[in-house]
């Protein structure tokens, strides 16, 4: 029964691949969805790889990445990771992964700060003395499970907040992520369905508004409070399927290549690739390219670097990646997990 729900939903992987493909292909849709700090990559080691991580799936980040991969960890892991972003802004990720036997949960919080500033009005130009502040949240829980001994399947849950000062929009998502392990060496191929949910659409104090609803008869009650309403925006979902392989296996040295294909709904269809090296499973060093066919990317290079520290019973891992964002600068990540 197993290997035959594996046949199935591998088939649909592929149809899912054609059909996203061509949907895309056929139209530009960019800038037409709400809360794109939920496609910002997060985590060193994947960012370091390009981004090609649904197929690795094999730290605490797989949340974010695949939940399909989270039951395929090697024990219970927590993360912390941060992203300097731009224009001043800083993107930051907290994971909580459980494993027990073939199941596993994940908690995990994605968040995009925006920083403050003081408010300014046409007759306080120097401030007002009151500071005004936006932030995007994620707050996501995840389920997965082995299958097989190759095959697993996950999801998670995520409520989705943006606000900025008085004004905020909400949604609920969903991603379904699979992942499998094939009898040619080893390799992986990993799928990710992200972002389908709800609209948003923003409401709050600011949008209360006096309106005198018929000016053309005086004595009528001039300041009735409307609510403006505003559009709904759908959230930028995306399909992206993915493989690695570990292409040499010698004694101390393992190197992992890596390819994804994303085909989201806010942009055009783009790869990424990449690749890591590591001795003796403490020192790592990667490399990557994101966004490779994309329209007008700003994307680029990828850098990355990792060491892993045994501490007793559990392991500590620090990585650093760099990418190079051409016209606005480049990003640095760090992150930190801790493995039981």
């Amino acid at each position: 029964m197993a290997l035959r729900i594996q046949r199935i939903i591998m088939a649909l992987m592929l149809s899912l691949l054609v059909d996203r493909g061509s949907f895309v292909l056929g139209q530009s849709k960019v800038g037409t969805t709400a809360a794109n700090f939920l496609t910002i990559p997060v985590g060193a080691q994947a960012s370091g790889m390009g981004g090609a991580f649904v197929a690795v799936a094999n730290d605490a980040t797989t949340a974010f990445w695949n939940p399909g991969g989270l039951s395929r960890l090697t024990g219970n892991e927590v993360a912390v990771c941060h992203a300097d972003w731009l224009v001043g802004t800083n993107l930051n990720w907290l994971s909580v992964v459980l494993k027990f036997g073939d199941h596993a949960m994940a908690v995990s919080v994605n968040q995009l700060d925006y920083g403050q500033e003081e408010v300014t009005t046409e007759f306080a130009q120097n401030g007002t003395g009151e500071y005004w502040d936006a932030q995007d949240i994620a707050v996501g829980f995840s389920y997965a499970r082995n299958l097989t001994d190759r095959f697993s399947i996950g999801g998670t849950a995520k409520y989705i907040q943006e606000r900025i000062w008085h004004e905020q929009a909400d949604a609920f998502a969903l991603d379904v992520g699979l992942l499998f392990r094939t009898q040619f060496n080893d390799m992986r191929i990993g799928m990710n369905m992200a972002n389908y949910g709800t609209e948003m659409q923003l409401t709050g104090k600011d949008l209360l508004q006096p309106v005198d609803i018929d000016p053309a008869h005086p004595g009528n009650n001039e300041n009735i409070i409307a609510a403006l309403k505003t559009d709904s925006w759908s959230l930028p979902s995306s399909f992206t399927v993915g493989l690695a392989m570990d292409v040499i296996r010698r004694q101390q040295w393992l190197s992992t290549l890596s390819v994804d294909a994303t085909y989201p709904s806010n942009n055009s269809s783009y790869m990424s690739f990449g690749s890591e090296l590591s001795w003796n499973g403490l020192a790592f060093l990667r490399f990557g390219y994101n966004s490779v066919f994309k329209e007008q990317a700003e994307e680029g290079l990828t850098l990355g670097l990792g060491i892993k520290a045994p501490v007793g019973s559990y392991s500590i891992k620090m990585d650093y990646s760099y990418m190079d964002m051409r016209i606005l600068s480049s990003v640095s990540r760090y992150s930190i997990s801790i493995a039981l």
